[in-house]
């Protein structure tokens, strides 16, 4: 089920948003839901390798080097 929700953006982001609609033939709605999905993708990751890095360090991983060390 799809909600609507009212955002208020500043008068040169709106341009921008409605030539993007214009270039690649979408609506706003389209472009807003892509960036979010990506905006919440890119949190995700950040999270995940935050925990990663953490557990890397706590086993003595810190460089690239390392990383091949512990696979080779």
């Amino acid at each position: 089920m799809r909600e609507s929700v009212t955002i208020s953006l500043p008068a040169n982001l709106k341009k921008k948003l409605d030539q993007a609609t214009k270039r690649g033939h979408v609506n706003r709605s389209d472009i807003v839901r892509d960036a979010l999905r990506q905006y919440f993708a890119l949190q995700d990751f950040r999270v995940i390798r935050e925990k990663a890095v953490a557990e890397a360090e706590a086993r003595g991983i810190f460089t690239d080097e390392d990383v091949f060390k512990e696979i080779s």
